[in-house]
């Protein structure tokens, strides 16, 4: 089975949990007997990756394509006109597009796979010059994206058409698959959900040394700390992490919020900080990869992931990996997959709070809480979700034969 794989990133040159799912799912399809070639949007290398063959679509740097808008927010992006500092994200698609059907024409294959509407207009010019059945991967929706808003329109019609269009779809959670037929209009019976997964392997044999020293001697102390990790937007839910935090603060002076990632909102909750009185209890770190993200993960006595809608989330499984707890809202689908951690609908602030200051304040619960998520961890594999995957592969390509 050969495979036209569209996706926008892959590590290390990934800005999210997108480029992790998909190289990750690619591996274990690799393990299936399906030879994958991956179009990403730059050139940079993956000498690590011998599972798979990648090509570049756009003759540019990961950095350039990073700049102008692969760590998309939908409230910035609507003219190319100048006026943002990521104007050039569509011309961007475009070119992808352009080149991916050039591919498409020359290479042989049997299934087209495309991850979410940055490569779903290529994925619908393969299709066509192609003949080969189409496969939408959503890790995200712009329902998602705008903190369930409209969001962008034209990244709205970009899905549309690739939801409409596509053979068939897979959803990365029930929750997703829901907004996908109450948003976009898609019938039920067209969407498929393969949850993701983690590579527990990952967290074998980890560094003991942690970069964050300081907070290491505050803990010493008698502080704690709860992380939120991932993009400062709307969708994260972090403006209802901040009132909450004044209210743990209130309650456990010795609590320190660590808060690593950048994005539209981190001006905003800097200053939200301030005025609600809790700026020595909040770090906000800027985006970290490396040694430095899973310090962050390690540090924390509680990852929290408050997020106003999430398709999936892999967060929460990155964090009971590296030894933290976490809680999440019920308006995710990571939520779907974890039975044993602590859930919250985004808006509860208070109830929020009371879950974040209980295990702050006892040190049997959190651990109680980190036991019972990890024997769920553990029984995760991609495996599974290749194997779901590679079922609508055969389906659709006996389907194409049977024409």
């Amino acid at each position: 089975m050969k495979v036209l794989m569209l996706g926008w990133e892959l590590p290390p040159h990934n800005s999210g949990g997108l480029g992790v799912a998909c190289y990750h799912l690619c591996k274990s399809l690799s393990k299936k007997d399906v030879d994958i070639e991956f179009i990403v949007s730059y050139t940079d290398p993956h000498d690590d990756i011998d599972f798979m063959k990648v090509n570049p679509a756009i003759p540019q740097s990961a950095a350039k394509v990073q700049k102008s808008g692969i760590a998309y927010d939908s409230f910035k992006y609507y003219y190319d006109d100048g006026s943002t500092k990521n104007v050039s994200i569509f011309k961007q698609v475009a070119n992808y597009t352009e080149r991916v059907e050039q591919m498409a024409l020359l290479g042989e294959f049997d299934i087209i796979h495309a991850h979410d509407w940055l490569t779903f207009r290529a994925g619908l010019r393969a299709k066509e010059v192609s003949g080969k059945p189409l496969i939408v991967h959503v890790h995200a929706t712009e329902f998602d994206r705008a903190g369930g808003k409209s969001g962008n329109p034209m990244v709205h019609d970009i899905e549309y058409m690739g939801l409409l269009l596509a053979d068939r779809i897979i959803a990365v959670s029930q929750l997703t698959k829901n907004i996908i037929v109450k948003e976009y209009g898609i019938p039920a019976e067209k969407i498929e959900v393969v949850h993701n997964s983690i590579d527990i392997s990952v967290y074998n044999n980890l560094d003991a040394n942690n970069a964050y020293k300081y907070l290491e001697k505050m803990k010493q102390n008698g502080y704690r700390v709860v992380a939120n990790i991932g993009r400062l937007t709307v969708q994260k839910g972090l403006y209802n992490l901040m009132q909450a935090a004044k209210i743990v603060v209130e309650k456990a002076p010795k609590t320190i919020f660590l808060i690593v990632g950048s994005g539209e909102q981190y001006l905003e909750l800097l200053q939200l900080a301030a005025d609600l009185g809790i700026s020595k209890n909040v770090i906000f770190t800027d985006f970290q990869r490396g040694k430095n993200l899973r310090d962050a993960f390690k540090i924390a006595d509680l990852f929290v992931m408050p997020s106003v809608s999430e398709p999936f989330g892999l967060t929460p499984l990155e964090a009971i990996g590296y030894g933290t707890p976490a809680l999440v809202s019920y308006q995710s689908g990571v939520a779907e997959v974890l039975t044993n951690c602590l859930k919250v609908d985004f808006w509860d602030i208070n109830e929020l709070a009371n879950q974040m200051t209980t295990v702050v304040r006892y040190d049997s619960l959190r651990d109680e809480l980190l036991s019972q998520s990890y024997k769920e961890f553990q029984k995760l594999s991609w495996d599974d979700a290749a194997h779901k995957v590679v079922s609508h592969y055969r389906r659709h390509a006996k389907l194409v034969g049977a024409r």
